[in-house]
């Protein structure tokens, strides 16, 4: 289908980006990489009167290592994400699970920004977002504010955006070397959003759990943060049991809904295995020193 008619903007500037929003309110939507809007408008599913573009604003591009935290802007794209050595050195995570959206030709253009701020369940950024405790950086009319990951989330296409806002850029914390990591994802095909997937960042201490997070990937309005999932690792040398009791905890709060990908027990499962390979990877990571 043809979206409805609509005002195309491209600013240069945040301001100016910004200003449009002030000026048109309701009526504008911001654009980054297009991946999830331009087909809700093409399905009429949204019909926003006014387009503002981000591409052109430099300041919202880029990767900035600040010693104990990395920045990233909200333009970056996923390539980059994958091309960046110093990136998957300090926070390997993010090139495994920017490796497995979609296919190469949405990476180039799909933006870190766009996958964690309109809040689609089926995004893969906002629950490895949650594992790293990351915080989003956004600037609006009421000036700039910070937003942790892991309260940003509401529901399908719900954040704590406030209207005229915009995403700027993302701060991780760097993990310990003594950390493990990992991102496990089931799909029906290249392309597809995961049937259930599973971020899982732990570190271990002399053979012992020293703490862990979990967060899972479309089971849900929403990613979910599975802290009761983390909390069962801490203090384990990830056993079997330990393993299971985690592998409870974070099916215990999935709720996906029934669709192509399978009926909701058969998702739950899905999610429950992701999450038992998840913490064997990052578990094995972490003893390796990775």
């Amino acid at each position: 289908m043809i979206p409805a008619a609509f005002d195309y903007h491209r600013p240069a500037s945040l301001d100016d980006a910004l200003k449009l929003l002030a000026q048109h309110g309701d009526e504008a939507r911001v654009v980054a990489g297009g991946h999830s809007l331009i087909p809700m408008m093409k399905l009429r599913l949204a019909a926003p009167s006014h387009l503002v573009d981000l591409q052109d604003i430099a300041a919202l591009k880029g990767i900035k290592d600040s010693g104990g935290a990395v920045e990233i802007g909200a333009m970056t794209s996923q390539r980059d994400i994958i091309q960046s050595a110093a990136l998957a050195s300090a926070i390997p995570l993010l090139k495994e699970t920017a490796e497995q959206i979609a296919d190469p030709q949405v990476r180039y253009c799909g933006t870190l920004g766009g996958n964690v701020a309109n809040g689609d369940p089926g995004n893969d950024m906002p629950a490895v977002m949650m594992a790293l405790d990351a915080v989003y950086l956004v600037k609006g009319p009421g000036g700039a504010r910070e937003i942790k990951a892991r309260g940003f989330y509401h529901g399908a296409y719900a954040t704590e955006l406030k209207d005229g806002e915009i995403l700027t850029a993302i701060r991780i914390p760097k993990p310990p070397h003594s950390h493990g990591s990992a991102y496990v994802k089931q799909k029906r095909k290249i392309g597809d959003y995961a049937t259930a997937a599973a971020a899982v960042v732990l570190t271990m201490s002399g053979g012992t759990c020293a703490s862990a997070a979990i967060a899972l990937t479309n089971v849900g309005d929403t990613a979910l943060y599975a802290e009761a999932a983390g909390a069962a690792l801490a203090g384990t040398s990830l056993d079997a049991a330990a393993v299971a009791k985690a592998v409870e905890a974070a099916t215990g709060i999935a709720q996906p809904a029934k669709d192509a990908r399978g009926p909701v027990d058969f998702r739950k499962s899905v999610a429950g295995v992701m999450v038992w390979r998840a913490v064997e990877i990052a578990g094995r990571r972490a003893r390796a020193g990775r």
